[in-house]
């Protein structure tokens, strides 16, 4: 199952008891900060996780079909790491 933005959206206006309008602005603004955050530093949630930006190297990928290679250059990611409590709830 995934869950998308107007889920949210729906779950933190309903728990909150505030409406969906309130909420959507809430969930951008959150997703806003930990972007712009997130390119220059780690952004910690304590007993959450980490979200951080790393550059993968370039590589040579390959056309599993034609077989050819190909180039893929240098990214920048944003990647999360839970926590320890996350992983535990999980599993």
């Amino acid at each position: 199952m995934s869950l998308g933005k107007k889920d949210i959206v729906k779950n933190i206006s309903t728990k909150a008891n505030i409406s969906n309008d309130n909420s959507k602005k809430l969930l951008n603004k959150f997703l806003e900060i930990l972007l712009s955050k997130g390119k220059s530093h780690n952004v910690k949630i304590s007993k959450f996780g980490v979200f951080y930006n790393h550059i993968t190297p370039k590589r040579v990928g390959r056309n599993p079909k034609t077989k050819e290679e190909f180039l893929i250059p240098k990214r920048n990611k944003f990647s999360f790491s839970p926590s320890n409590k996350v992983k535990d709830y999980i599993n």
